[in-house]
């Protein structure tokens, strides 16, 4: 681990800045017009973005959802993560984050933020010790559990420790669309809270599949597309699946710019930091057409991979008045990075036992931007990976359980974004560097056992006793 400690340079005027995060679920690195979606329309996300700062090279916490909320949440990577893979309780919920854990939520409060969670949670069922109020918020509104944000039309949603039952819903069905319930309850929380600084972490499940939209948003893309229905299954069948999921992002941008025109109603777009991204690439399941949408841009691969398509992932940062409009970043940074910027930014002194660097430096203009030597991630799904990136190198270990000797296939991101031609052998220097990376970020786990990984051993091996597990 790494110890960050902040400059505690004031870059609110001693005003507590508010900050509002907002985490797409699934939604690719290309799905946004300001990344260069010509089918799906997203004039909201497109303002923000021309009215902040866009970062191209940035990436998400792992290519599935848990882990990769859970590293946003405490700002450590997946090898150093208590959650490192989705894991379901029989019940409700998911594997639960330790007690203990420090979290933005934690963090924020304990400076005299007001917090707030609305959407989808994924980090413990309901009471235990990794509830969403047992984790630093205030208010909770929504999905507890990753499996029931899979429907649209729940039988009921949480808000904090109380059920709150949806008559006229049966999950695949029903009179009342949950986003609706969340940006009504994110909307709220930012009035009620108006006259203080508060944290709003607004995680919505769009577009997450199943394919689920009322049918005003669905006209606006009826029609539009050849369309071979989804016959469903574990999700929900659709009539029209490309106009579905076209329109489920086209409402979630609507619905953004409706907290959107709240802050400048409210008057508070120069004292609100306005965060927006997703926590992965785009899915390959429930009838969704990542091909026909160019989801990924150029990028190669999709959800659950560890290639650039599954993690690089959309940012959008918009704060009046100290993020200069119209900005574009290639600095290289990961969820592990969002804990410590916005302690930065709320002038938290120090931390520890994180493994991110703080962005405000980049987001604000100003001189000092330290930067990653190296950005580190394992996933023991979809075979076993792990990968890599060191400056525009990129490393990635697949089919490590099958395959304990694999290889690693070495990328140059300059001049291959699509990860087509493998360079390992050309330098042999740099794959070594990479294995010393991956030899020395990955702490055994526990709750989440990557057997492979635990026994990797290559030529140059580092000692365990000094892999950083602190």
């Amino acid at each position: 681990m790494i110890m960050v400690i902040l400059t505690g340079t004031s870059y609110s005027e001693h005003i507590k800045p508010n900050i509002i995060l907002i985490l797409a679920d699934d939604l690719g690195y290309s799905e946004l017009g300001c990344y260069e979606q010509n089918k799906i329309k997203t004039p909201n996300l497109d303002l923000l973005a021309s009215e902040g700062m866009k970062l191209t090279d940035h990436y998400s916490g792992s290519p599935v959802c848990a882990p990769s909320r859970c590293v946003l949440m405490t700002g450590r990577h997946t090898g150093h993560s208590f959650v490192r893979d989705n894991k379901e309780l029989p019940r409700e919920g998911q594997t639960p984050i330790p007690s203990d854990s420090f979290t933005i939520s934690k963090m924020l409060k304990a400076k005299g933020y007001t917090t707030g969670c609305v959407g989808k949670w994924g980090l413990g069922s309901p009471g235990s010790e990794g509830d969403p109020l047992n984790q630093g918020f205030d208010l909770f509104f929504g999905y507890n559990c990753q499996r029931q944000a899979h429907y649209y039309y729940p039988k009921y949603l949480w808000k904090n420790n109380q059920k709150i039952e949806l008559s006229g819903n049966n999950e695949r069905t029903g009179t009342t669309y949950s986003p609706d319930l969340m940006k009504k309850e994110a909307l709220n929380f930012v009035r009620e809270n108006k006259g203080r600084p508060f944290f709003l972490y607004w995680p919505t499940p769009v577009p997450h599949v199943s394919l689920q939209v009322p049918e005003d948003s669905l006209t606006q893309y009826r029609h539009q597309w050849n369309e071979t229905p989804y016959k469903g299954g574990h999700y929900t069948s659709h009539k029209t699946p490309r106009a579905a999921y076209a329109a489920m992002i086209t409402r979630m941008d609507r619905d953004i710019g409706e907290l959107l025109s709240l802050l400048k109603e409210l008057s508070l777009e120069e004292n609100t930091l306005v965060i927006f991204t997703s926590d992965n690439g785009t899915t390959f399941a429930g009838g969704v057409d990542a091909k026909f949408f160019n989801s990924v841009g150029k990028l190669r691969g999709l959800k659950g991979k560890l290639d650039e398509g599954g993690i690089r992932v959309p940012f959008i940062a918009r704060w009046t008045g100290h993020i200069a409009p119209g900005t574009t970043s290639s600095h290289v940074g990961a969820f592990w990075d969002i804990l410590p910027t916005l302690a930065d930014i709320a002038e938290v002194q120090s931390l520890q036992d994180i493994d991110g660097i703080s962005f405000a430096p980049t987001l604000l203009g100003k001189s000092g931007q330290k930067k990653h030597e190296f950005l580190y991630w394992e996933f023991s799904g979809k075979g076993g990976q792990v990968s890599v990136r060191m400056d525009n190198w990129k490393g990635i270990l697949r089919n490590l359980i099958k395959n304990p000797d694999a290889k690693i296939e070495l990328y140059d991101l300059n001049n291959d974004i699509a990860e087509k031609n493998n360079l390992a052998e050309q330098h042999p220097e740099i794959v070594q560097r990479i294995k010393k990376i991956m030899e020395c970020e990955h702490a055994p786990s526990k709750e989440f056992p990557f057997v492979a990984l635990d026994s990797y051993e290559t030529e140059g091996h580092i000692d365990k006793k000094d892999d950083r597990q602190s």
